[in-house]
């Protein structure tokens, strides 16, 4: 004898709810982690120049953004980078330019009080400046690999310590992301209708994420212990010069002796 509620039929239907804020953050991760493992090499000149010259120049040039007070010479260098992005893949391109317009924005209502209280030239300046700057580093780094970029910095005489730990930190940065989308994929998974306690599912994936940090650190300074870890980081090849870089040094030779003749 079957009771009579197995035979009734289940007409239970889940409330809908949006899940945009874990679909986002999967994405965003998603598009972090492979910016970051991206190593295949592109096509163009501008993405086979030696990373050691690329990073040097780099640095100067923000020293020199940096510095001068003229609007003429950060102009020319926009004209500059606004060419060097044209020697770039479409996509690259199009994501450096989202990313410069972001930030120039918030700058730029930052420095509303500064505008009106009559402060205009140094007020465009710095946002020229803030532009010029998250231009150059965007191109630095969607055009070199980062394991090429530990290497230019270990050519420049850069401490070990500094280069262990930053190549560390973007490793983890790959490692916590990935477990963070499976965190949040296995949440999605298990989201069904509405839920009042979002703050409480979010508030868990960030202390499961700290807790695997701490494991892993853990574990890597048992093994670094274990190997005989010294802090000497080294690296498997020399960086070669090419045509493109000769060519390269001379462009930015040129801006540079600019700078010091007509706008320091």
């Amino acid at each position: 004898m079957i009771d009579e509620w197995l035979l009734e039929k289940d007409s239970y239907i889940p409330k809908g709810e949006k899940n945009s804020y874990i679909e986002k953050s999967i994405f965003s991760m998603v598009k972090t982690v492979s910016i970051i493992r991206e190593n295949k090499i592109k096509e163009g000149i501008i993405y086979h120049i030696n990373p050691l010259v690329k990073v040097v120049i780099s640095i100067l040039s923000l020293i020199a953004i940096a510095i001068t007070r003229s609007f003429i010479y950060v102009g020319i260098f926009d004209i500059y980078l606004l060419s060097s992005l044209f020697m770039m893949n479409k996509r690259d391109r199009i994501r450096i330019i989202k990313m410069s317009l972001i930030f120039p924005i918030i700058t730029f209502i930052a420095l509303i009080p500064a505008i009106l209280m009559g402060n205009i030239y140094n007020s465009l300046l710095i946002l020229q400046k803030v532009l010029s700057t998250i231009v150059l580093m965007s191109i630095l780094s969607h055009t070199t690999r980062w394991s090429d970029i530990n290497k230019a910095l270990k050519l420049m005489f850069i401490p070990d310590i500094f280069i262990w730990i930053m190549d560390i930190t973007i490793k983890y940065i790959v490692l916590l992301a990935e477990y963070s989308i499976d965190l949040l994929f296995a949440l999605k998974l298990r989201s069904v209708g509405s839920s009042k306690n979002k703050n409480k599912f979010i508030s868990s994936i960030v202390g499961n994420v700290f807790l695997k940090s701490y494991k892993m650190s853990e574990e890597m300074s048992s093994a670094m212990e274990c190997r005989g870890f010294v802090g000497e980081y080294s690296i498997s090849k020399n960086l070669t010069f090419k045509k493109y870089d000769y060519i390269y040094v001379i462009i930015n030779l040129g801006l540079f002796i600019l700078f010091i003749i007509k706008f320091v």
